[in-house]
């Protein structure tokens, strides 16, 4: 029971790695406060933690709004008296393609979910980390944008998650002396819906990996839980690769 009576944050929780890592942290005795865009996604998600005898509390919203982090923030210290961290894993792909073909809009809305997101998360979340004297803040980065490699047609995800592992690194900075740690995941090619269902695209997602395979969201749940465990108490502003050796490829 890695996290028994701490009560963490998770937001892109109604599929995927987010849902992968409700159930993960459920059953290691967290209470979870479950966000994500999709209410009976998400309802349906904590009724099975429920009915396991896990503890989770839900509400809808979008990450862009500041308010929904807010309100998120409020549900934990409503529902389980306060927070100990969050897994903050809400993002988007967006639509793909050259640069100079990309609509202003579709740059807009993925720097807003991945990175602007972010930030209102590690604002609302802060304070209530203060209150409880530390805790842990986890992001879901990607190697895209963080290594010395490029990925075509992906120049605003690229961008945000460039920008988010500087957002990482200088809240871990901030505030280390206050016994917060604040570090990104990295996962590689996974198994969730913004992967698709066509074989031919898996194949070749999975090729670009020297593992050869694509990750389940499970295993990367279980890295999400090392970060925010008591396991990985002296690391903060590191960027943990679970990529399958993606990343290697692209140093």
């Amino acid at each position: 029971m890695e996290l028994k009576n701490k009560t963490f944050i998770i937001t892109g929780a109604s599929s995927g790695i987010g849902a992968a890592a409700a159930q993960l942290f459920a059953a290691e005795g967290a209470n979870v406060v479950l966000g994500a865009r999709r209410k009976p996604e998400l309802e349906s998600l904590t009724a099975q933690i429920c009915s396991r005898g896990g503890r989770a509390a839900c509400l809808a919203g979008d990450v862009t709004e500041e308010a929904y982090s807010v309100a998120l923030t409020g549900l934990a210290a409503e529902a389980f008296d306060g927070l100990d961290g969050a897994f903050n894993n809400a993002g988007v792909m967006g639509e793909l393609g050259p640069a100079d073909q990309m609509e202003a809009d579709n740059w807009n809305a993925v720097i807003a979910a991945n990175l602007t997101g972010a930030f209102f998360s590690a604002k609302a979340q802060i304070p209530a980390l203060r209150a409880r004297g530390g805790g842990s803040l986890v992001f879901t980065g990607s190697f895209v944008g963080v290594s010395n490699g490029g990925m075509p047609g992906m120049a605003a995800y690229a961008a945000s998650k460039a920008g988010l592992a500087g957002l990482v690194k200088s809240l871990a900075s901030d505030l280390a002396a206050e016994g917060i740690r604040v570090n990104a995941l990295l996962p590689g090619g996974t198994k969730t819906a913004m992967a698709g269902e066509d074989p031919e695209t898996h194949s070749f997602i999975a090729g670009l990996h020297p593992m050869k395979r694509m990750a389940e969201p499970e295993e990367i749940a279980q890295a999400a839980l090392f970060l925010l465990s008591g396991r990985s108490s002296f690391v903060t502003g590191a960027s943990l690769a679970a990529d399958g050796g993606v990343g290697v490829r692209l140093l």
